[in-house]
């Protein structure tokens, strides 16, 4: 099977990079070559920009695949240069959407595919339904191949994966429960989430490439490990060997003070979400994710541990939630203080 990643390298697509070059299957990476990645044997790298669609068009010229996958694909507008690209030389063409593009706020608190998508809070959620849009619509009236995927919340060896934490230096939070210092977890800590590991996430989608009869669905690919923020924070704290001092403070205050979190706060992780996950375990058998965050997170952990150059600490991030943390505190003593 020939199959053409477009990125392939970032926290989700590199995992399934490897999976699918361990299975055999013959994968190209169409990359811009930004990012700094360990490519797998056998897997062929074309170093061009997709956004470049000439470029991109003269190096695939003559090609054909069994599977696409982009990775890369945001607003519309990448949609369209897609289906100029792909149309008729692909036999399936697969667009990494969001689980964040489901209902907000939710009116069942199991999410399923058939879910529906509107999210009123956030531009990008808002621009992945907009592309699901744009191929269903393709799909019903040429037939192209289309297959969607909704990842959530996804980390590897890279990434700490919780609500509030810097998301280009996230051993920022790290370094904070280690030196006792307060970390915020949005509410009360008691909405549920959901957090899959890329190895579980991949071996979904690698399950799905080629599969005639996923053209025309909608899938997502999680874990079926759900807890509350405060216990993830607590498990990454265990993994630590400390007790992370939790400060929970509402999501409409966080984002009064800082009005960007408002997509990935109200627009996502505040909200409970629990996936239901029959229909890709329906369309790859035996699909199960075996990586508990215990288990994952203390890999991620080893992997920062094995360089200290990754150690790296956002000072701004860090400054910005001393503020929020000392602004917040500073009105529940004044709010104390006025009922006495």
């Amino acid at each position: 099977m020939r199959v053409l990643f477009i990125g392939g390298t970032g926290i989700i697509s590199t995992a399934c990079t490897k999976l699918a070059a361990q299975q055999g299957i013959e994968v190209t990476l169409l990359t811009r070559g930004r990012h700094e990645a360990t490519i797998p044997p056998g897997v062929t790298v074309v170093n061009v920009d997709v956004q470049d669609t000439p470029a991109a068009a003269r190096a695939l010229a003559g090609a054909s695949f069994d599977a696409v996958v982009d990775w890369t694909a945001f607003v519309p507008a990448d949609i369209e240069r897609d289906l100029e690209l792909f149309s008729g030389h692909t036999r399936q063409f697969i667009f990494i959407s969001s689980a964040s593009a489901y209902q907000k706020p939710g009116t069942h608190y199991l999410i399923t595919e058939s879910t529906p998508l509107a999210n009123p809070y956030w531009d990008y959620s808002r621009n992945k339904i907009a592309c699901e849009e744009r191929l269903m619509k393709a799909y019903r009236e040429t037939g192209f191949p289309v297959t969607i995927i909704r990842p959530s919340l996804t980390y590897g060896d890279t990434q700490i994966p919780l609500v509030l934490n810097s998301w280009e230096k996230p051993y920022t939070i790290i370094d904070r429960m280690l030196k006792g210092k307060k970390v915020v977890v949005p509410g009360d800590g008691s909405s549920l989430w959901v957090i899959t590991h890329n190895s579980d996430f991949a071996k979904g989608l690698v399950g799905l490439l080629g599969h005639a009869q996923a053209i025309g669905h909608a899938f997502h690919i999680t874990s079926d490990e759900v807890m509350t923020w405060d216990q993830w924070y607590r498990i990454v704290g265990a993994a630590l060997g400390v007790e992370p001092r939790i400060v929970h403070i509402p999501s409409d205050f966080l984002i009064a003070c800082k009005p960007e979190l408002q997509g990935t706060l109200i627009g996502d992780k505040s909200v409970s979400v629990v996936f239901d996950n029959t229909k890709i375990k329906r369309f790859v058998p035996g699909y199960c994710a075996t990586t508990s965050f215990a288990q994952g997170i203390r890999q991620t952990l080893a992997w920062f541990n094995a360089d200290p150059s990754r150690k790296q600490i956002d000072a701004a991030w860090n400054a910005t939630m001393d503020k929020v943390i000392d602004v917040y505190e500073k009105g529940l003593r004044d709010a104390s203080a006025s009922f006495r």
